[in-house]
């Protein structure tokens, strides 16, 4: 199983580490949608006991990661489709919100937060690092609601992104308009900057709609990842 180790923390037990390295593996999709993933396996590869690698596997289970399927084995999750739509909708309603506060008033501090995220996602691009890109895409649309001093809404929308992200995530990985994505960040920030609420909402629209458009696209491209199409691959990407 070719899997991407991390970092462990310092204060980090043996089971927060396990889920959150399948977690990375299976957001980056390193782990595809469909994919086996052996218990046995990743005890071996991080040398610890089965016990806690099970209760990880439990815990992603819970979260919608993962399916175990009893006498068959366990699997990362399919894309759900409605699950992404949920969440489309939810992000849409709220930072549609955020962008009009943040176009009102808004920290010089966190401001400099997005200039200097837009320098390095630009980096980013020129190196095709599509995990650093997506990383900081989600660490600019946290800044602004940290900004208008909602982190707590940001943190809650977190938890729900799972098959959100992953749509996301296949873009970046096969879609190659990073740079579309780029000048969308960009207006944001103008719009931010000229504290132009009617531009903010016009840009906000349009970049979180996107995946609507992407998500046709990567099912006609990758049904076998996608829930309701023919079930469970092998191999990684």
């Amino acid at each position: 199983m070719d899997i991407h180790l991390i970092e462990r923390f310092a204060q980090e037990s043996t089971r927060q580490y396990v889920c959150r390295l399948l977690r990375t593996n299976i957001l980056n999709l390193k782990l595809s949608p469909g994919s086996a993933v052996s218990e046995k396996d990743i005890a071996d590869i991080l040398q610890v006991s089965r016990t806690p690698v099970r209760e990880a596997f439990i815990k992603l289970a819970q979260d919608g990661m993962l399916e175990i399927i009893p006498q068959k084995g366990s699997y990362v999750s399919l894309i759900d489709p409605e699950q992404v739509e949920e969440v489309r909708f939810c992000r849409e309603s709220l930072e549609k919100e955020i962008i009009r506060l943040a176009c009102t008033a808004f920290p010089k501090q966190d401001l400099f937060k997005i200039r200097s995220s837009l320098t390095l996602q630009a980096l980013c691009i020129h190196e095709k690092n599509y995990v650093s890109f997506f990383e900081l895409d989600e660490e600019m649309h946290g800044a602004i609601f940290a900004g208008c001093k909602k982190p707590r809404l940001w943190a809650m929308m977190q938890q729900m992104n799972t098959h959100y992200n992953r749509v996301r995530m296949l873009n970046l990985v096969f879609g190659y308009d990073w740079a579309l994505l780029l000048q969308q960040h960009q207006e944001i920030y103008e719009a931010i900057c000229e504290q132009d609420v009617k531009k903010g909402l016009q840009v906000i629209n349009v970049h979180l709609n996107k995946v609507t458009i992407d998500l046709k696209q990567l099912q006609n491209q990758f049904g076998d990842f996608f829930k309701n199409q023919p079930l469970y691959t092998s191999g990684l990407v």
